[in-house]
């Protein structure tokens, strides 16, 4: 695994697209993209979790997680992944993360990318005032969630010097927890068909007998 880019290196503008990833599908691919046009970034980093503190155990392995989100990657020379969570033990908590760029990076400029769910939420995340202290927030829409931010959330923004930035994509009706429950023809018009063919080759989400698996 790898997760140093020459855009960090150099100084520029990157996103921050975090998650499961469990499997990554074509939504995350479209978000992805929609910060890269709307917001003129340099790049755009998906970040697996190595272990995610708000949701259910992992379906997949974190390898597995990861060559995913590399295949989903294919051919797109401005999205890249990156494995700092994945490498680092405990639970995988954001800050932690911006913290650790910032430190590596300190000439870059950070946008954290997330979905209306995760925008509603934000407030309960890890310490999430120094959160909005150190990078801009971009979010989307997203099926049955309104994009609204709490007031806490846009004063503590604007106090930093960051904003938040809405993105233009329309809400997506796909999901992991669909993929997951899909069956052949209904996964890839959930996921890239690399994807589809990665997850029934391993059986990740069908073999009862798989540690990383579920019936």
């Amino acid at each position: 695994m790898n997760s140093e880019t020459h855009a960090a290196a150099a100084g520029g503008r990157i996103g921050l697209l975090g998650g499961s990833f469990d499997p990554p599908h074509r939504a995350h691919l479209a978000l992805a993209r929609s910060a890269l046009h709307a917001l003129r970034l340099d790049a755009v980093w998906l970040i697996p979790a190595g272990r995610p503190w708000q949701r259910a155990p992992l379906a997949a392995s974190a390898q597995q997680r990861w060559d995913m989100v590399q295949l989903l990657l294919a051919g797109e020379p401005r999205l890249h992944a990156c494995d700092l969570e994945l490498r680092r033990d405990g639970p995988s908590y954001t800050i932690d993360t911006v913290r650790e760029l910032q430190r590596r990076h300190p000439h870059t400029a950070y946008t954290l990318i997330v979905g209306a769910d995760q925008l509603a939420n934000l407030c309960s995340w890890r310490d999430w005032q120094a959160l909005t202290a150190a990078v801009d927030l971009a979010a989307a829409a997203r099926p049955g969630h309104a994009l609204h931010a709490a007031p806490e959330l846009l004063d503590a923004l604007r106090r930093g010097g960051h904003a938040l930035h809405l993105l233009p994509l329309p809400p997506i009706p796909l999901s992991a927890t669909a993929a997951r429950a899909a069956q052949a023809g209904a996964l890839r018009a959930i996921v890239p068909p690399a994807i589809a063919r990665y997850i029934e080759h391993h059986h990740i989400y069908s073999n009862p007998d798989s540690p990383h698996g579920h019936p």
